[in-house]
């Protein structure tokens, strides 16, 4: 007898053929997946959460100013120090003042004056008359976040005394060897208009600074609120109302996971070429050094980190390379005379740049 096919089994056909491809690319799209390994992604949850009540406790008391908190915050991410500059009154000493509190570290001010001595901040040997020897009184450098307050008052031997603890995290007095305790932070603030009595920073001291932070005036609607929160305060300290979130472990934690944010090769050199466009560039007296690429580097590397994201952008060079370039070039005094500044120049090269793509 002939066989005659069943038509329920032709209606099935399609829809077996179609699940058997299913289960083909499925099983595809797994292999794929566990060879590209996409399973090893950096979690920023908790770096991220950090960040997020850092900003908080800032925000009860310093209005506006979004830029300099990412900018400190970003500085302590990639482990290095910031100069902040600002006139008189626009909350310099008291924004280090509040992010060291909202972190669970040591903290020291120091008060820079012309008559500041290197053994009033490293310390100093004194002799102890009941064991006869010499006993190192540890000077207030020795702390996890610094604030030196108008770090330009003080004369140039006492600067000085900051080059070594600043980029090798460790002091050296009579022959021996001090460690810092780490993180070891610097945030230091100077003053652009007032030049009496102060002493300009060095070059090589100014390259030690990951960050040179510009703050502004605040706007209309800003002094506005500044002015109803002081009012509210009624005779009140501002920084009673910050507590402090993350812990020695956990910076260095959030440290560590920024040192492993990726960055393909061709925006390694886009960092290059802007670096090397300011050694060639006419309106330069002073490029910058290899330093300065391997801080727009650390830093593109927090910002990334701060938003989100295990990878570098172009967006994030973009943004760490003025504040990480201004105070490491010259501009050539003929310029300087016609009122160029670092920061447009900056801008001109980093739009020469061909972005990767």
């Amino acid at each position: 007898m002939e066989h005659l096919e069943n038509p329920q089994d032709d209606a099935l056909k399609p829809q077996n053929e179609q699940q058997e491809f299913e289960d083909t690319l499925a099983g595809a799209n797994t292999e794929i997946g566990d060879n590209l390994n996409f399973k090893t992604r950096i979690d920023l949850t908790e770096l991220q959460d950090g960040i997020a009540l850092i900003k908080t406790e800032i925000g009860k008391v310093i209005v506006g100013q979004k830029g300099m908190i990412d900018l400190l915050i970003a500085s302590i991410l990639a482990n290095g120090h910031s100069l902040i500059e600002g006139v008189p009154g626009v909350a310099k000493t008291i924004s280090a003042k509040l992010l060291a509190k909202s972190l669970d570290i040591g903290f020291s001010r120091i008060q820079f004056t012309p008559d500041l001595m290197p053994s009033d901040i490293l310390g100093t040997s004194v002799f102890n008359v009941k064991s006869s020897e010499f006993e190192f009184k540890q000077g207030p450098i020795f702390s996890n976040m610094i604030l030196i307050d108008e770090i330009n008052r003080a004369p140039a031997k006492t600067q000085a005394a900051l080059f070594e603890v600043m980029e090798e995290r460790q002091i050296t007095i009579d022959g021996h060897k001090y460690i810092m305790d780490l993180p070891f932070i610097v945030l230091a603030t100077q003053n652009p208009v007032e030049q009496e009595g102060t002493y300009r920073l060095p070059e090589a001291q100014l390259d030690r600074f990951l960050f040179k932070i510009d703050i502004d005036y605040p706007n209309a609607e800003e002094e506005i609120e500044i002015i109803n929160r002081e009012q509210a305060l009624q005779g009140g300290t501002k920084t009673d109302k910050v507590t402090a979130h993350l812990s020695k472990d956990q910076i260095a934690k959030f440290q560590g996971l920024v040192n492993q944010v990726i960055i393909e090769s061709h925006l390694v050199k886009y960092i290059a070429d802007i670096i090397v466009n300011t050694r060639s560039n006419p309106f330069l007296y002073l490029g910058a050094s290899p330093r300065a690429s391997i801080a727009i580097l650390k830093a593109s590397k927090a910002f990334a980190a701060m938003g989100g994201r295990d990878f570098v952008t172009p967006e994030d060079i973009k943004q760490a390379a003025i504040p990480v370039l201004q105070h490491r070039v010259i501009v050539t005094p003929e310029r300087e005379m016609e009122g160029i500044t670092t920061k447009q120049i900056i801008k001109q090269i980093i739009e020469a740049v061909e972005i990767p793509r």
